[in-house]
């Protein structure tokens, strides 16, 4: 990829923003909608620019941020009463978090700290801004699942992976069962089904040990 197509890409995209952004203000002044294709025109020269220079992490920090910034504009021009970006922008901090720690983002050790510190950072988003419902347990379900997949797959310890995802899994639909419809125990349905795998790992194991004895 040669520099030239980089300055092209550069100067295209602005005047395509630009032509966009007087379109927009002479036909519907009261709705910035350029931005949503600027945010697009703007991510093409600098994913041009920065892979033809090699910089994977710098990449990921720009458009991390980028993002953020594009979903706080449409926070503030659609929706300012309620602050919305808080949730996802979070999400995005941890591309260039990871590319930059390098190996350590496959050990077990930094799973677990991605995974608690993403449970208490939305933990107190729910408490703060919606305590009616503990909304939290449907997130802390999904990223527990990151440290005990990674933990049991180094170890190749599958009929362990099985006991642990059904025990969290039992866990999650009780809490859930509990918060969401006390009156109604459905909690036992999932359960009973999440049994099987452990049930069937544990004789997939014993009948491979038969046969090979």
């Amino acid at each position: 990829m040669r520099a030239a197509h980089v300055k092209f890409s550069i100067a295209a995209c602005l005047m395509t923003i630009l032509f966009l952004a007087i379109t927009n203000y002479l036909t519907s002044p009261e709705h910035p909608w350029f931005l949503y294709p600027a945010f697009f025109l703007i991510l093409y020269p600098v994913t041009m620019l920065l892979i033809y220079k090699k910089q994977s992490k710098l990449y990921s920090v720009i458009c991390s941020l980028l993002t953020i910034g594009y979903l706080a504009l449409i926070n503030y021009f659609t929706s300012s009463d309620h602050l919305w970006v808080i949730y996802p922008a979070y999400l995005f901090l941890w591309w260039p978090i990871t590319l930059y720690v390098g190996k350590w983002a496959k050990t077990v050790q930094y799973a677990v700290l991605v995974s608690l510190l993403t449970i208490l950072y939305y933990g107190a988003l729910n408490f703060l801004f919606s305590p009616d419902h503990p909304w939290v347990i449907y997130i802390a379900f999904l990223v527990l699942w990151w440290p005990i997949a990674l933990h049991y797959s180094y170890k190749r310890n599958f009929f362990g992976l099985s006991i642990a995802g059904t025990i969290l899994s039992a866990l999650f639909f009780i809490t859930a069962n509990f918060i969401t419809t006390p009156h109604t125990i459905w909690a036992i349905y999932p359960i009973f089904l999440m049994l099987w795998w452990p049930l069937s790992m544990y004789y997939f194991s014993y009948a491979r040990k038969s046969k090979s004895e």
